[in-house]
Order: structure tokens, then C-alpha cells, then sequence
């Protein structure tokens, strides 16, 4: 049987990175960003998906600094 995990309100800490990846979709969910970075990969041609992609793994990384308390 599988032990189902508890809200984090009961059961404990979340993990940086998961506390980063729900900063990045509040981000993307609530600004012009997601338009820019085009979070739908709906445009055809490899470089522009890549490049979306890039920009979504930045912003993932300055979300993760951002949560663990490393400011520049």
C-alpha cells in the first residue's frame, strides 16, 4: 500500500525546488511573461521552442536563488 502524502500545512517542509517551481507558474501565470517566453511551444522551428525553453529554465533558476536566499 502506498502511503499518501500529507498537505504541507500537516506532514512538513517542501523541498526548495518545489516551493521554486510553483513560484515559476505563479510568475508565468500572472504576468505578460508566459506570452513572451510562449509557454505553449506552439510556434513551429526547433530554435524558437529552444529558445522558450531556455528562457523558462532561467526564470526556473532565478526563482530556486530567489527561494534559497541567494540574491546577487
Amino acid at each position: 500500500m502506498d502511503t499518501p502524502t500529507l498537505p504541507t500545512s500537516i506532514g512538513g517542509s517542501r523541498r526548495n525546488e518545489d516551493i521554486a517551481l510553483d513560484l515559476m507558474k505563479f510568475v508565468t501565470a500572472h504576468t505578460d511573461y508566459s506570452k513572451t517566453a510562449g509557454v505553449g511551444f506552439q510556434q513551429a522551428g526547433g530554435s524558437k521552442a529552444q529558445d522558450q525553453a531556455d528562457k523558462l529554465l532561467e526564470l526556473y533558476s532565478r526563482c530556486l536563488t530567489a527561494v534559497e536566499g541567494k540574491h546577487k
